[in-house]
């Protein structure tokens, strides 16, 4: 089938075609060079249909020129229609638009047949088989069918292979350092890592600045640091983000689902939250020199979940002043005090053996707060007195103090357990039972509690100095990790042992304290570690501390049974 031209723009303007393949379409344009004048008696328009039409024309005995001349008229509009164009006595001329078209080739599919050599199957060859030999088979089959079925069930019931489960990774031997990131600013100012938090998806860590060992209040400027550890040509010596802070950083901790949002306690006292996506103007809320502030150091910084709405979340902090205080913003910049609790001496269990306080001195010094993972209103406390305390946010008892505040305080005290010799720098709730907790003090002890007991299941002397942090993995029920004051860190499996450390890192040297560590609950191989250099190490564990064995949960829950008895 022919195809008809395709019309096209007499100003100049192209028409192509375009076909499937790869080759190109050819145009032909014809245009007409100007107005034509052509006489009626010659027809107004030519093509096929008017030569039909002439022929019709004359086969009638009527002129075909004028039939085809009528035509043209029809076809074209604006044309003047009449017989005085068409009357074949006279001669007149017509104008018509120039005639543009275009011809295109477009590359059509081209098929091809080729014969592909088939193999006929072939019948599968059996080898035949006698009938003696059926009848020996089954003899033996049913002289061997009672011992057969025996083992099977014994295999059935055996457990020698429960949980086994083929790994397919290649296994990480060895504790590696990763990253060791240093803020030179800080370093230079001789300012201590107090604090280190990851964030919501394991990618960014945060370090806290300050000093520990500072007998005074503390006017020097201080830091938190953040590093991407995901960005490629990450820098040790260059922070993502650099917030400067007026008084000494304690403690900070990242939003539990805002990747960008850090909680932080100074040593004046304030709680601070800052946003680091936006490093310009990075305050979001503070809470100001009132009388709901704190009035000592704030040791720890947590974020909890509000009861009702539980995709809100408010700020907790505690402080050596005696005071745990949730914090909730507000659209002015402020941290609004929510609801708060006092720890008072005459307010605790009387089964606790207490040495006599310092006249005048009523409150009990918190260090360290710890949540449990299975019950939202329970936490344990460290404290300066070296005893841990059960406690509930459910409390409803007014708290014996004098110290001024804008909502009523409770005492949240439930339980007291058996103290340490010394204060109690950190504890930790596990995160696979819901009654087990362990506590670091400057004994160099860490204790291994029950909630349904006072006196510690277990007690490991991991250090002749200070333990200043203590925290249970994400990931092995039965592995934590300690920090000590005499440089290193200290990695327990329990499955392995429960009296000495599987693995020691050295963290610093020279023996300078680490004062904190985190694990990555989301890159669970991730281990940091900040000290007293200004230093914060980022550990890649081996998978002997990353992969739970067979029945570990079963093991945890045993040790807590046989301990206790």
């Amino acid at each position: 089938m022919e195809a008809k031209p395709a019309a096209v723009s007499s100003q100049g303007a192209g028409a192509s075609g375009r076909g499937r393949g790869h080759g190109n379409a050819r145009v032909a344009r014809t245009f007409s060079a100007d107005w034509k004048h052509q006489s009626c008696n010659t027809g107004c328009w030519r093509g096929r249909r008017h030569g039909a039409a002439r022929e019709a024309c004359a086969a009638a005995g009527r002129d075909p020129g004028r039939g085809v001349r009528a035509l043209a008229m029809e076809e074209r509009p604006g044309h003047p229609r009449g017989d005085a164009c068409c009357d074949p006595g006279q001669q007149k001329s017509c104008q018509t638009a120039g005639i543009a078209t275009a011809e295109a080739y477009a590359q059509a599919r081209t098929h091809a047949d080729a014969q592909v050599q088939t193999e006929a199957p072939e019948p599968v060859a059996a080898l035949p088989v006698s009938q003696q030999d059926s009848l020996r088979l089954a003899a033996f089959l049913r002289r061997v069918e009672a011992m057969v079925i025996r083992e099977l069930n014994n295999n059935w019931q055996s457990h020698a292979f429960d949980g086994y489960e083929v790994n397919w990774t290649e296994p990480q031997q060895t504790v590696s350092c990763l990253h060791t990131l240093v803020y030179p600013p800080a370093q230079g100012q001789g300012l201590h890592v107090t604090s280190i938090s990851w964030n919501a998806t394991g990618s960014v860590l945060a370090c806290a600045y300050g000093r520990l060992d500072d007998g005074d209040w503390s006017t020097l400027k201080s830091y938190v640091c953040t590093w991407n550890l995901d960005r490629q040509g990450l820098k040790p010596q260059q922070p993502s983000v650099v917030v400067e802070v007026p008084s000494a950083v304690m403690c900070l901790a990242f939003h539990p689902t805002q990747p960008s949002h850090i909680a932080g306690g100074l040593y004046s006292g304030e709680v601070l939250v800052w946003d680091a996506g936006r490093p310009e103007d990075p305050l979001l809320w503070r809470t100001g020199l009132t009388d709901d502030t704190h009035t000592d150091p704030v040791y720890q910084v947590l974020w909890l979940p509000e009861p009702r709405h539980s995709h809100r979340f408010q700020v907790l902090s505690a402080a050596t002043d005696g005071r745990v205080l949730l914090w909730r913003g507000s659209g002015t910049g402020q941290l609004r005090l929510s609801k708060g609790f006092a720890l008072a001496v005459q307010q605790l269990p009387r089964s606790t053996k207490l040495k006599k306080p310092p006249r005048g001195e009523t409150e009990v010094g918190v260090t360290s707060v710890a949540f449990s993972s299975f019950d939202s209103s329970l936490f344990v406390l460290g404290t300066e007195g070296g005893f841990p305390l059960k406690c509930s946010l459910a409390a409803e008892t007014a708290a014996l103090t004098r110290i001024p505040s804008s909502v009523p305080l409770r005492a949240p005290v439930q339980f007291t357990f058996s103290p340490h010799g010394g204060p109690v720098y950190s504890v930790s709730c596990s995160p696979f039972h819901r009654n087990l907790f362990l506590s670091a003090g400057t004994d160099g002890h860490v204790h291994l509690y029950s909630m349904l007991q006072a006196q510690p299941l277990t007690s490991l002397q991991l250090s002749h100095k200070y333990l200043f942090a203590v925290r249970w993995s994400p990931v092995r029920p039965l592995v934590f990790a300690a920090a000590s004051g005499e440089g290193d860190v200290q990695l327990f499996d329990l499955q392995k042992s429960s009296q000495k450390p599987t693995v020691s890192i050295t963290q610093t040297h020279d023996g300078s304290p680490v004062y904190c560590l985190e694990f990555n609950s989301q890159q669970t191989q991730l281990l940091a570690a900040g000290d007293a250099k200004g230093t914060v190490k980022v550990w890649r564990l081996s998978t002997a501390f990353t992969e739970q064995g067979p029945r570990e949960t079963e093991d945890l829950n045993q040790l807590e049974a046989e301990v206790a008895t």
